[in-house]
């Protein structure tokens, strides 16, 4: 047990009832969780507010409560913390409870629009086979060296990050790579972790339903690296302006890496297939299995990062040439017809501009590109009709289909989508909202080298309808649908 005054340790404090001499079993911020002498946190929350919980708290056992706002009526034998912002506090007392312990290994942060699981699963698989005990803490999984764990969040909260990490100490992890979004920034779930390095990717259009403005999503990831200490490394993407603007104020050692400009960093695409990239990586050539530009700017990050945490350049280079795919990343298959299908997670305008201008920089244009997309509910709506102009621009076939339609009505989406279309390329479009129909349309329509590009979910293995999910992997699907085309 801890005693809860060591908890408290760099907490900033308004106000103590009771003693906090008492020894605290485990934390939650859920009531349901709570259990004989454990410390409940109220936060308030999008949905639904801790405080209006405290009573339920105590009633389950809890013996300290940490609040913004106490209670009218306060309970014998509870000692209340009085706090300015629960969620900083919890994020503290969750590194305290175990152990401060991103403090015993080496830390690294990777935010931007794209890229960033791509970027931290492949230094963790890049790291594991230079034979390093390695962390990941990504969208698509928590790695713990070789166990694996289901994913919630792409930054889980404070307790969760913590509690991992502990772990990765208890097993003698060395270096961990961990995906911050800036939903986990702005909610403070990454206050109290030591980081070694920050890495910028870029920024595009996203989460502008969750930021009211550009500005303020990007001063979000801005403050990531003003917190990072004089010891740790910034290393930024400045092919995107954002880059610099990341670069102001941080303390730590400042980087650059770049396809286009100046940089510390930077790489030249020779060759750029299906099967790979050729790449010149500062004065050395590497041969990659990732396709594309997006993907020539992650293994520059990703190089870059390897060296600034004391690989050899050499060895970099040799271990780079093994890496695999990330799941859902630009993620293809060939059928016995030749036609080939490419699952991706591009989900903003960005990145399927991105994935689309790849594939047609690697086509030879005689065959035809059949986008299947869609846009996921209670989500930004302005990206819509953006989505719907690239994608019908960017294709010579598109089918709009159901993402995640979540508590909104697909037809209602696809409206929104359809806005953005060009009269030019109003031909080329289908709207259908069954995404598995789509997707058999999709495979329908391909005739021999063709090539269907199925965007928007890339690894998700759900489908998420009316506050229900249902099983739905793209990949496996499409596979399936490629498989009856050959019998």
């Amino acid at each position: 047990m801890n005693r809860l005054k060591d908890i408290l340790y760099k907490v900033t404090i308004n106000a103590v009832v009771g003693s906090t001499s008492v020894s605290i079993n485990d934390i939650h911020f859920d009531s349901r969780s709570i259990t004989n002498a454990d410390l409940f946190v109220a936060i308030k929350g999008n949905i639904a507010d801790g405080h209006k919980f405290i009573d339920v708290a105590i009633k389950n056992g809890a013996t300290a409560i940490v609040c913004e706002t106490l209670p009218e009526k306060l309970a014998d034998g509870v000692t209340y913390i009085e706090v300015d912002n629960s969620n900083k506090a919890l994020a503290f007392m969750a590194s305290n409870f175990y152990d401060a312990p991103s403090e015993n290994l080496k830390l690294v942060g990777v935010t931007g629009t794209n890229g960033k699981t791509t970027i931290a699963s492949l230094l963790y698989q890049l790291f594991k086979k230079a034979g390093y005990k390695v962390g990941l803490l990504s969208t698509v999984k928590i790695l713990v060296d070789n166990k694996a764990y289901k994913a919630t969040h792409t930054t889980p909260d404070s307790l969760t990050i913590n509690k991992y990490l502990k772990e990765m100490n208890d097993v003698g992890v060395e270096f961990c790579f961990m995906e911050v979004s800036s939903h986990g920034i702005h909610q403070n779930r990454i206050e109290g972790l030591r980081f070694e390095g920050g890495i910028f990717t870029n920024l595009s259009h996203d989460h502008l339903d969750y930021h009211n403005t550009f500005a303020e999503y990007r001063d979000v990831k801005k403050v990531f690296f003003d917190s990072l200490s004089s010891k740790a490394f910034a290393l930024v993407n400045t092919d995107d302006k954002n880059g610099l603007i990341m670069l102001q104020n941080t303390k730590a050692k400042k980087y650059a890496y770049a396809l286009k400009g100046y940089a510390d960093y930077k790489a030249q695409i020779l060759e750029n297939q299906f099967s790979g990239l050729l790449l010149k990586v500062n004065d050395s050539e590497v041969w990659t299995r990732l396709i594309g530009n997006f993907n020539a700017y992650n293994v520059l990050a990703i190089y870059a990062t390897a060296e600034l945490l004391g690989l050899e350049k050499v060895e970099i280079l040799r271990l780079i040439s093994g890496l695999e795919s990330v799941s859902g990343r630009f993620q293809y298959i060939i059928s016995d017809e030749k036609i080939t299908a490419i699952v991706d997670y591009a989900h903003t305008p960005d990145a399927l501009k991105n994935v689309l201008e790849t594939i047609n920089s690697i086509r030879t244009k005689n065959e035809e590109l059949i986008t299947v997309v869609g846009c996921g509910g209670d989500r930004d709506k302005t990206k819509r009709p953006k989505m719907g102009r690239i994608a019908s621009a960017l294709s010579t076939k598109v089918i709009f289909t159901s993402d995640n339609p979540r508590s909104e009505k697909p037809e209602a989406i696809l409206e929104d989508i359809e806005k953005g279309v060009e009269p030019q390329n109003f031909k080329k479009i289908v709207t259908i909202a069954d995404r598995k129909q789509a997707i058999k349309t999709a495979c329908q329509l391909a005739q021999s080298n063709d090539i269907i590009l199925i965007a928007g979910k890339g690894h998700e293995t759900y489908q998420e309808i009316k506050g229900e999910r249902f099983d739905f992997d793209d990949y496996k699907i499409v596979q399936e649908f490629l498989k009856q085309l050959q019998k």
